[in-house]
């Protein structure tokens, strides 16, 4: 027999333990409401769609080690708690509530003895990658009457969407909006009538908080495809300023906007933007003429040529990110109102038409919830305005119309927000 000769611990009971270093990790991901855990086993917790209570071994033996990751950061919304099992944790008996709440917390833990029992090694919080947003923000738009409005809905982590809030900054419809610094989101560009463009922004704070106007740095232009892009900056790109366009202006992670720079592709507007991948993201759709095409925008912000289109080409779609690493495309303008959608995987490559589900239109938003684990939907015109909203799962499955609130009204603008 051949192979490296490694340290082992000796436990009390004369049994050799696996080396930390040897941990014997889990590869099913645990999504569920309890587990059972093992010793000399590490374990990925995703606490996404609910809380997780862990029970630890009932009879461990010294030098026990166990490893829990949060592994969609999702700790903080969804807590871990740990029932020891009838054994101490810290010196401290069964009967004290053990939760772990702290994004991208990682937690190591290895039984000491009957005294003070489990002891944690580390119980530290992933600092080194960016904050995920758990909420979204409708925002702007114009309404049955034909008027431009101000006024916001929040969207709670489960889709719950808020009534009307009184609107802060220029009214406007045809704006778009986008995530940037991890929680905080930007409304930019529009129409505020009779083809009066602006290039106002308006920042959003963590909590949802939308922010007065601040001066237009790029050219005035509405209908721009936007999304956030690397691990905490936004793009608009694309629009109609007096001609489609393929201006773009880059957000830093502090929600300043660059002047106007050219992206790759086809002028257009009537154009969508979503995450997708690690660092990437994709625009998609617009009208020019109706077109299906996709440009590539990696982590600097360099969007890429046309991308040879795939499904319905239209404009006024609705675009989000899906399952931590997917983007869709939903909805839309033809000759008329669609509601077919485009998944959109990890590698950026689009999806043949899969038929929709709830009220065809254009001119909808969508935004992200969860860590971008799932999506809302919500808004547009069928042929009057709608509020209805539709929930997007973790695998791009849009859910029937939900009752909607608030204002009904098109071509209004969604970001995500918050930690």
């Amino acid at each position: 027999m051949s192979g490296i000769i490694v340290n082992n611990v000796a436990r009390a009971s004369g049994t050799i333990a696996a080396t930390p270093g040897g941990l014997d990790w889990s590869t099913a991901v645990v999504t569920a409401s309890t587990v059972t855990v093992e010793a000399g086993r590490g374990y990925f917790i995703n606490t996404t769609s609910n809380a997780c209570t862990v029970t630890l071994p009932a009879s461990p033996a010294v030098g026990d080690q166990i490893v829990l990751v949060d592994y969609a950061r999702t700790w903080a919304t969804n807590a871990v708690t740990l029932d020891s099992n009838g054994n101490n944790f810290q010196g401290e008996d069964d009967t004290y509530i053990v939760d772990y709440d702290t994004v991208g917390q990682s937690l190591n833990i290895v039984f000491s003895d009957s005294t003070k029992g489990w002891l944690p090694v580390s119980d530290d919080a992933v600092v080194d990658v960016g904050v995920a947003p758990n909420q979204a923000i409708f925002a702007y738009g114009g309404n049955a009457a034909g008027n431009k409005v101000s006024m916001s809905n929040l969207v709670n982590l489960n889709g719950v969407v808020s009534a009307d809030v009184t609107g802060v900054g220029t009214q406007r419809n045809r704006t778009a909006g986008a995530n940037y610094g991890g929680d905080k989101g930007i409304f930019a560009f529009g129409d505020k009538g009779s083809a009066d463009l602006t290039g106002v922004s308006n920042l959003v704070s963590n909590v949802g908080v939308i922010a007065a106007d601040t001066s237009a740095v790029g050219t005035a232009k509405r209908d721009c495809g936007s999304t956030g892009y690397g691990d905490d900056l936004a793009i608009f790109a694309y629009g109609y300023i007096s001609d489609y366009t393929t201006a773009r202006n880059l957000i830093s992670n502090t929600g300043v906007v660059a002047s106007d720079t050219t992206s790759g592709g086809t002028a257009r507007s009537g154009t969508q933007g979503a995450r997708y991948g690690t660092g990437t993201a994709i625009i998609a759709y617009g009208t020019g003429s109706l077109l299906n095409v996709s440009n590539l925008v990696n982590s600097s912000g360099v969007v890429s040529a046309d991308v040879t289109g795939v499904g319905t080409g239209r404009y006024g779609a609705s675009s989000a990110s899906y399952g931590g690493d997917k983007a869709f495309f939903a909805y839309g303008w033809t000759a008329s109102v669609v509601s077919v959608k485009n998944l959109v995987t990890n590698e950026g490559v689009v999806g043949s038409d899969v038929t929709g589900v709830g009220t065809a239109r254009g001119y909808s938003t969508a935004a992200s919830l969860g860590s971008f684990q799932t999506a809302i939907c919500g808004y547009g015109r069928p042929s009057g305005m709608t509020n209805v909203t539709n929930l997007v799962n973790s695998s791009g499955v849009i859910a029937a119309d939900q009752t909607g609130v608030g204002t009904a009204r098109q071509e209004l603008g969604a970001t995500e927000f918050g930690s």
